[in-house]
């Protein structure tokens, strides 16, 4: 995959329907670890989270016929949300299928974008398979939310508006689930600048990709409840991000469910905006990054900012 060819072409291809997001100086964590520290804050995206990039992205690289099928997805979340809306811009038919056990008010959100919603299945491997079954047999395209190469290179648009807004970036930090993010926006900072450090993080709570990784082959993993909700679950046993990751990555760190919280906490003290689990995770692996960032210049990417107010009670009520 010509990683930077094709996130120089999503960039192009998307520019006009989702937002160049701000990248701000973070001065409580230049402060705490003498550097200088930058939020890409991608939970002021559309929806919330950067995730419309990649499903606006695929939708847009459809030719008509495919366009007229619709598209299916499975999630109880970002990736749905960002499916539907999308679908919604370009007046294509979306439907998004969920475990029964996934949040009413998330699915609400869904249907609000327009699309319809099935649920189906305890969890997300059942509404996975179901999602795949119905494009199938209906002629849909089923758009993954990490596994597909439109998908990352959308992603990777993050990367593009890093090198515009901060050339001389030296590090970048992403939170790691199936991989999509941490491929796009490390593999094409990597192409452009191969010295730029790009660091993984992971809840230890949920961490298939770090294990995947040390094993060389995607393997599967206990995963017990996590803050970083976005980046829970299992990988696809043929995903292309594992490779991706492991060109992308020069570390992945395991951060721990009190980290997370903290983070999310300080991030709305200092930084007055609202972040979720996943974007926690992205924080608190900065701050374990201790003397090493030094004088260098970080950006961390908030991936999203779509926290359940009951969870953001409980991160915020914890002590």
């Amino acid at each position: 995959m010509d990683i930077r060819g094709a996130v120089l072409d999503a960039h192009r291809r998307i520019a006009s329907h989702v937002r160049h997001t701000p990248l701000e100086p973070a001065p409580a964590l230049t402060r705490a670890r003498g550097c200088h520290a930058f939020l890409k804050l991608e939970n002021l995206q559309h929806t919330g989270s950067f995730k419309l990039r990649g499903a606006m992205n695929k939708l847009l690289a459809l030719d008509p016929p495919a366009r007229l099928g619709g598209v299916v997805a499975a999630s109880t979340g970002n990736h749905g949300a960002a499916v539907a809306y999308g679908a919604r811009q370009l007046g294509v038919p979306a439907t998004i299928f969920a475990p029964c056990s996934a949040q009413p008010n998330k699915l609400d959100v869904i249907r609000r974008l327009g699309a319809e919603v099935c649920t189906v299945g305890d969890d997300c491997l059942a509404a996975e398979v179901a999602a795949r079954t119905h494009a199938h047999q209906h002629g849909a395209t089923y758009v993954s939310p990490y596994n597909d190469p439109a998908v990352i290179a959308g992603q990777g648009t993050i990367g593009r508006e890093l090198e515009l807004d901060l050339p001389e970036l030296d590090a970048v930090i992403v939170a790691v689930g199936g991989g999509g993010l941490a491929a796009g926006v490390g593999g094409y900072l990597k192409a452009i600048r191969p010295q730029i450090t790009v660091v993984g993080a992971s809840p230890r709570a949920s961490a298939a990709m770090h294990a995947s990784l040390a094993a060389g082959r995607v393997v599967e993993v206990v995963s017990t409840p996590t803050l970083s909700d976005g980046t829970a679950g299992g990988i696809e046993p043929d995903s292309i991000t594992l490779g991706l990751c492991r060109s992308a990555l020069d570390e992945l760190v395991l951060v721990e469910e009190d980290e997370i919280a903290a983070a999310v906490e300080a991030t709305i003290d200092a930084q007055h905006t609202l972040i979720e689990g996943a974007a926690g995770a992205a924080v608190a692996a900065f701050w374990r990054g201790g003397d090493r960032w030094d004088g260098k210049r970080v950006a961390v990417v908030v991936c999203g900012g779509n926290i359940a107010a009951q969870t953001l009670r409980q991160v915020l009520c914890r002590t």
